[in-house]
């Protein structure tokens, strides 16, 4: 089955204006944390590259932590028979949107 990828993005914008960040990196780690999904080291969670990797089932994901907000959350989908429920639950939990970068459509 081949790799998807999906962004998590905020599901609140302000009447189209630009996105709601979906939290800080602190706030993002713990809550994928609640869906067993975590950094291989949590006390180095943050890489050299700027980017806290977090491993979950049937998925890679990719925390941009440059700045204290999060605008969104790269998820590569190396099983999606385990990572799309687990997404569901966590974007519906954290009152994300998934979207497909490469039609532009937006669910979950």
């Amino acid at each position: 089955m081949p790799k998807r990828q999906v962004l998590l993005v905020s599901g609140d914008s302000a009447d189209g204006g630009p996105q709601a960040p979906v939290g800080s990196v602190a706030e993002v780690i713990e809550h994928f944390a609640r869906f067993n999904t975590a950094p291989q080291d949590p006390a180095n969670a943050v890489g050299s590259g700027g980017i806290a990797l977090l491993y979950g089932p049937g998925m890679l994901v990719e925390v941009p932590a440059f700045s204290d907000e999060v605008a969104q959350v790269m998820v590569t989908m190396t099983d999606q028979d385990f990572a799309f429920p687990v997404l569901v639950r966590c974007c519906r939990g954290a009152g994300w949107r998934m979207l497909d970068p490469e039609s532009g459509r937006s669910f979950g």
